[in-house]
This record gives C-alpha cells, structure tokens and sequence, in this order.
C-alpha cells in the first residue's frame, strides 16, 4: 500500500516537471478561464446572446405638425458662400416656398411676390400671421400681417389671422393692397379687378352673367325680357356694370345694377359650397422693394424665428 501511495506521487511530479519544462506558469492558457470554441469549430450553430437596445431608444425624434409619422428634416438647401440655413422649424417641409421671387427688385413693391404652400398631406391648418419674410443678403425683413377672408368692398373690414388649410397657399406681395387688405380669393374675386391692378391678376371666374340673369330675375318675367337676355350675353364675366342702358327695361336695369357686381355677387354666393378658393393674396405694405434682383438669400422664419424654407438665387 506504501509503495502504491509513492508510485501515485512520482507520477504527479513527473507530470508537474513536464509541465514546467514546456512553459509551465508562463503560458497564458493558465491565466484564462474555460471557453467556448466558435460557431466554425463546433461545426456551426450560433452563439447565445442577450437582447440589445433597440437602436433608437433614447434618440431625439422631431414630429413635424401635420407629418405623416416620418422624423428628422431630410436634406436642408444648400446655401451660398457658407450662409447657415439656421435652426429648422418643426413646420419646414411641411410649409414650402416656391423658390424664384417673381418681380425681384421692381421699382414697384406692388409687383413683386414670393409664393407659399401647405403640403396636402399635412393633417392641421397652418396660422401663418406673425411669421417673417427675411433678406439674408439686405437685411430687409417683414411679418406677415392679419388677412380678410371675405371682404366686402365700401367698407373697413375686420382682420384675422391668416390660416392656411392644407393644399393651400398664399402669395405674399411685397407692396400695398389695392382694396386695404390682404384677402382669401373667391368665386366674386374677379370683379375687383375691374377697377384695381393687381399682381398676379385675379381670376376672371366669377358666376356667368347669363346663369345669374336666369336665377335671380324677377321669374314671371325673365322669358318675356328678350332685350335683357340678349344683354346679358353680351357681358363677360366678372364686368361690373354701373349704368344700365336706359333703353332696357326696369326690372332688368335693377338686375344688372344689384347682382353684376362684388357686394351682389357676395350677397347671391357667400353660402355656395364652392364659394372661397385655395389662395391667399398677403400683403406685406411695403413702399420699397423687398427683394434684390440678384445676388439675394430669401428666408421664411416661422414666429419663434426657426427657418422654415429658404433659397437663394
């Protein structure tokens, strides 16, 4: 048994000078704990890992009004010379401008306009009073003033904000408006422009003088007017007429005088489903031009001062 226990100790001190000889303490194997050979080795399969962070959790998400779910402010214009775009607005892309400024540097401010819209995918009108039209190149810089959704012309017409619905747009006039206000277009709009210039010029689609004629005459007697309705195929439409030829009769004298006009148009039309347009004419009282004629950086700020569009030309 004594034998036996000295045969089991010389074999381990053999085993232990074999093991110092070849490197022993030294090896780093002796300092590592037991692994796992990888997929390859083993013949394939995969390693057993926990769960990682989802790649966006405790990043910063921008949600712009009206969005459709999609975040961030894609690809900002690239400005000339170094000129920073400045911090984006929650509504850049969402509100847009047409990039050209139509009439840059006209003598007169009246002829000179920028174009801006609503994207008709954005879920939430647009207040856009109070926002900033600005010259990066001049400094010239104008807030967008309070509107007249319908106005009535002869009268001083109360203002409000300026609300753009999606699919909208306004075109902002650098200029003084030719009836005191900045207004919505609507189906009577083109008789304004009988009297005034107007730029761009107003659509001439006001209601056919002959449908009007067959809707509002006196109904017992309209068939029996041939003069009258031989008249009023005479007219184009949204021409205002003042002074009747006296040679029509009296009731069609009054039609001409009550209903071919603005306020009797608005009075007949107001309540039409169809009665107000898509486009806004801003103006923004200027008596001097805005905008230069080259060489010009044009900014749309929103009201805390972001930018919400901006190009240069």
């Amino acid at each position: 048994m004594e034998h036996d226990a000295w045969f089991f100790v010389g074999v381990f001190a053999f085993i232990f000078i074999v093991w110092f000889a070849i490197g022993g303490p030294t090896r780093p194997i002796s300092f590592s704990g037991p692994t796992l050979s990888l997929p390859g080795a083993l013949g394939g399969g995969t390693y057993l890992s926990f769960p990682k962070t989802p790649f966006n959790v405790g990043g910063v998400s921008i949600s712009l009004p009206g969005s459709t779910g999609k975040s961030g402010f894609g690809n900002l214009p690239v400005l000339p010379g170094g000129s920073s775009f400045g911090t984006p607005s929650t509504y850049h892309g969402i509100v847009t401008m047409d990039h050209y400024v139509s009439g840059a540097g006209s003598t007169n401010p009246d002829q000179e306009y920028v174009e801006i819209s609503v994207s008709s995918s954005a879920s939430v009108p647009v207040d856009i009073t109070g926002w900033t039209l600005k010259s990066d190149a001049t400094g010239n810089a104008s807030v967008i003033p309070k509107g007249t959704e319908i106005p009535t012309s002869g009268i001083i017409n109360a203002a409000q904000d300026i609300v753009l619905q999606p699919g909208e747009q306004a075109i902002i006039v650098s200029g003084q408006s030719p009836i005191g206000a900045s207004f919505r277009e609507n189906k009577c709009i083109g008789y304004f422009g009988a009297y005034q210039d107007f730029s761009p010029s107003l659509p001439q689609d006001c209601p056919d003088p002959s449908d009007e004629l067959s809707s509002f005459y006196d109904a017992s007697g309209y068939i029996r007017d041939d003069a009258c309705i031989e008249y009023v195929k005479s007219l184009p439409r949204c021409k205002p007429v003042l002074t009747p030829p006296t040679t029509l009769s009296g009731s069609c004298q009054t039609f001409l005088v009550k209903y071919l006009n603005y306020n009797g148009c608005l009075e007949a039309h107001q309540n039409d489903t169809d009665f107000l347009g898509d486009t806004w004419h801003v103006y923004l009282g200027r008596s001097d031009s805005m905008w230069r004629p080259q060489n010009e950086l044009v900014k749309l700020l929103d009201d805390k001062g972001d930018t919400v569009d901006a190009f240069s030309y």
